[in-house]
């Protein structure tokens, strides 16, 4: 059983169920009941249209659950005939969907949320963690998104902003760990740019670019994390930085900035530094304040303290830091490097095993555990 062909036809296969009239709860319902079914029969009979077998069945199991559901019978008139047989569209809706889960009856966030779990295939838990709530505090807002929609007809699709954002958390998920997840983000924002002429969707696809060049040098052999300083930077692909950086350029000469150009520009600083000690933090703590000033996002002034770090030395950037909110994911781990950086090995041995606790991922657990230890050995000496 092919899984990565099921998990990308969903969005393709969803988009089509909701083109023909199904609302947007019913149709996931229905197209997960036929991927449970892909599941039981493709192994001894695969199908030579996947994605046809997969909207044939989808359809059907939907228009039963219609059926049967008399409190639905008002929406039977909007059910067509069963799909003719033969090859399905060869046309992507993966992208249209996005736009269509962006509604403008749901709030920015309650469209981004809805849109990872359906059609990006997130769990609650992970968009949980891109929004810093918690897991239950996601359910109940992805389920009151499922609520709005369900019954609403989509012809009135969202707009840029809040598809951006999802093809920007979709693209750190897979950037956390799965390859193929980034690439379908960069896939996806690629299509975006060719139709629509706008200068964050250009600084979105620069930034992906730029991150997504890094990622043969993110991980160790062994999958251990290696940290930017300590990157083998003859492993980042040039191309895809010379991409990134020319997209870029193009996108601020237009003198429309926003936020993931902003990020872009950050990203090709580090890109442009030979090594690591060549980095311009200067122009970066520019570029943070800029970012700062478009979002007022926690994250960013938490990097923006660990860049002050930097171009200024590690008591400035701790006290930088000391402004922003201690709760904060990986608050802790970088006040354990600024220590570090000022001199005071103990408290920075302290606060990476502290930090090791709360990571939100084994690999960076692994490596704040591995920097404790380090400190630790060097204070025993």
């Amino acid at each position: 059983m092919d899984e990565a062909l099921l998990r990308s036809l969903t969005p393709s296969v969803l988009a089509v169920l909701v083109r023909r009239g199904a609302d947007f709860a019913a149709a996931e319902d229905a197209v997960q009941d036929a991927l449970v079914e892909a599941v039981r029969v493709w192994p001894a009979d695969p199908p030579r249209d996947a994605k046809g077998w997969l909207v044939t069945v989808a359809w059907r199991k939907f228009l039963d659950a219609t059926r049967s559901d008399t409190a639905r019978r008002r929406r039977e008139d909007r059910i067509e005939e069963e799909p003719a047989p033969g090859p399905a569209s060869a046309v992507d809706d993966t992208l249209q969907l996005y736009f269509l889960c962006a509604h403008p009856s749901l709030t920015p966030s309650s469209a981004v949320a809805l849109t990872l779990r359906a059609v990006g295939g997130l769990t609650t838990r992970q968009i949980a963690q891109a929004y810093l709530v918690p897991e239950a505090t996601m359910a109940q807002r992805i389920s009151r998104a499922k609520r709005t929609v369900s019954g609403v007809r989509f012809d009135q699709p969202g707009d840029v902003a809040t598809v951006l954002r999802v093809l920007y958390l979709v693209f750190n998920e897979g950037y956390s760990g799965d390859v193929d997840l980034a690439a379908e983000a960069i896939r996806l924002t690629r299509q975006l740019a060719a139709a629509i002429d706008h200068p964050e969707v250009a600084g979105l696809l620069a930034l992906m670019l730029l991150h997504h060049a890094r990622r043969a040098s993110r991980t160790a052999p062994d999958g251990s994390l290696v940290p930017l300083a300590e990157q083998d930077r003859t492993r980042w692909d040039t191309a895809a930085i010379a991409e990134g950086v020319r997209i870029l350029q193009s996108a601020l000469a237009r003198d429309r900035l926003g936020e993931f150009q902003a990020q872009a520009a950050i990203a090709a600083l580090h890109a442009d530094a030979p090594t690591a000690e060549e980095t311009d933090w200067v122009q970066i703590v520019e570029w943070y304040d800029e970012l700062a000033r478009l979002t007022d996002n926690p994250v960013v002034r938490l990097n923006r303290a660990v860049a002050v770090g930097e171009a200024d030395g590690p008591r400035a950037g701790l006290a930088a830091l000391a402004a922003v909110e201690d709760s904060l994911p990986r608050h802790t781990a970088a006040a354990a490097y600024l220590h570090e950086r000022a001199g005071d090995p103990a408290t920075a041995a302290r606060l990476y095993a502290e930090a090791a606790h709360k990571a939100p991922n084994l690999a960076e657990r692994d490596y704040l555990t591995r920097q404790a230890a380090r400190l630790n050995s060097g204070l025993r000496k």
